[in-house]
C-alpha cells in the first residue's frame, strides 16, 4: 500500500477536489503541505454545498473564504419555509459572488426562494442556471439589454410559479442549447409553441410532466432542426404527433413514453426515418417484453432500452 504522503501534490489536489467541502476545511488541519493543497485554488473551482440546507450568512461566510476567481460552479440548498434572515441569497450577496468569482459558468440552486431577487442579480458571466424546487418572481428572466445573455443551459425542475411567460422571456432573451423542464404544469401548449421559434439552436430538450402535446412536438419539427438530445415523458402527445419529429435529422438519443395514445408502430416509425438515431430510451410500466423484441428487431441501428420510470 502506498502512504498518502508520497502522493505527488498533483494526485492530492485531484483527490481534494472531489470532497465535499466540510471535508476539504478539516483536510485543512491536518499538516502544513495538506493545508496548502486543501486551499489551493483548484480545489475550490466546483463547489457543492448542496447536501444541507445553508443561511445567507452561512454562504457569505464561504465566499470570503473560499470562492475566488477560478471558481466555475456553485451548487447550494436553501429554505422555502425560512424567514427573510435565513434565505440562501440577497442581492447584495449575487452582486458580491459575480465580482469576486467573474469565471462562474453553472449556478445551480434548490429550494431557494427567489422572489425578491431581480434577475438582473444573477451573475452575467452564467452559461448554466439550474432551479429545482425554488420559488421564482413573476418577473424573471427578463433581461434590460439588446444583446442575447449568456446563458445557454437552463434547467427548470419542479419550480411551480414557471408559466408562459417565463419561458418566452428566457427563450427570446438568450440562446438556449439545452432545455429541461419537469413538473412545470403551468406552461400551456401555446406558450410552448410562441417560445418555439426562439429555440432554433437548441440541442437538448426534456419536457416531462408539462402541458406539451401534438402541436408542441409539430412546433419542435419545425423549428428546432438541430436536436441532438430529445426526451418526452409525462406529455400528453399520440402516434400522431410522434410524425413531426421525422425533420429532426440531427437526432441521435430519443426517450419517449409508451401509453394508451402513443403506439409501439408509430416509435418504430419515427426512428426508422431518423438516421443518425443511436439511443431509443422507452418508459411505460404496462410495455410486454414481446414489444420491446420487435422494437429491437426493426431498429437494429440503434441501442434499445426500456425502464418502468423515467431515467432521473
Amino acid at each position: 500500500m502506498v502512504a498518502v504522503s508520497v502522493l505527488p501534490d498533483s494526485v492530492l489536489l485531484r483527490v481534494l477536489a472531489l470532497l465535499p467541502p466540510c471535508d476539504r476545511e478539516r483536510a485543512a488541519g491536518v499538516c502544513r503541505r495538506w493545508r496548502r493543497l486543501a486551499l489551493d485554488r483548484t480545489v475550490w473551482r466546483h463547489v457543492d454545498v448542496s447536501q444541507r440546507r445553508l443561511s445567507s450568512g452561512a454562504l457569505w461566510q464561504l465566499l470570503r473564504q473560499h470562492l475566488h476567481a477560478g471558481l466555475c460552479t456553485l451548487r447550494a440548498r436553501g429554505s422555502l419555509l425560512s424567514g427573510s434572515r435565513q434565505r440562501l441569497l440577497s442581492p447584495a450577496l449575487l452582486a458580491a459572488l459575480g465580482q469576486r468569482c467573474p469565471q462562474l459558468q453553472c449556478l445551480s440552486l434548490a429550494e431557494t426562494d427567489l422572489r425578491r431577487i431581480p434577475y438582473e442579480s444573477i451573475p452575467a458571466s452564467l452559461s448554466t442556471l439550474e432551479l429545482r424546487r425554488c420559488e421564482i418572481p413573476a418577473a424573471w428572466f427578463r433581461r434590460s439589454g439588446a444583446s442575447p445573455g449568456a446563458l445557454q443551459h437552463l434547467l427548470v425542475h419542479h419550480v411551480p410559479a414557471l408559466s408562459d411567460q417565463h419561458l418566452l422571456a428566457a427563450c427570446s432573451q438568450h440562446r438556449l442549447k439545452t432545455l429541461s423542464l419537469w413538473g412545470t404544469y403551468r406552461l400551456t401548449e401555446p406558450g410552448l409553441r410562441r417560445a418555439a421559434p426562439y429555440l432554433e439552436e437548441l440541442q437538448r430538450l426534456e419536457l416531462r410532466g408539462c402541458g406539451a402535446g401534438d402541436a408542441t412536438l409539430d412546433s419542435i419539427g419545425c423549428h428546432m432542426k438541430r436536436l441532438r438530445v430529445l426526451e418526452i415523458v409525462a406529455c400528453p402527445v399520440t402516434s400522431t404527433g410522434l410524425g413531426s419529429l421525422k425533420p429532426l435529422q440531427h437526432l441521435e438519443m430519443l426517450c419517449l413514453e409508451l401509453g394508451e395514445k402513443v403506439s409501439p408502430g408509430a416509435v418504430i416509425a419515427l426512428c426508422q426515418a431518423l438516421p443518425r438515431l443511436r439511443d431509443l430510451r422507452v418508459v411505460g410500466a404496462c410495455l410486454g417484453a414481446e414489444v420491446m423484441d420487435k422494437i429491437r428487431v426493426d431498429l437494429s441501428h440503434c441501442s434499445c432500452s426500456h425502464s418502468p420510470q423515467p431515467p432521473a
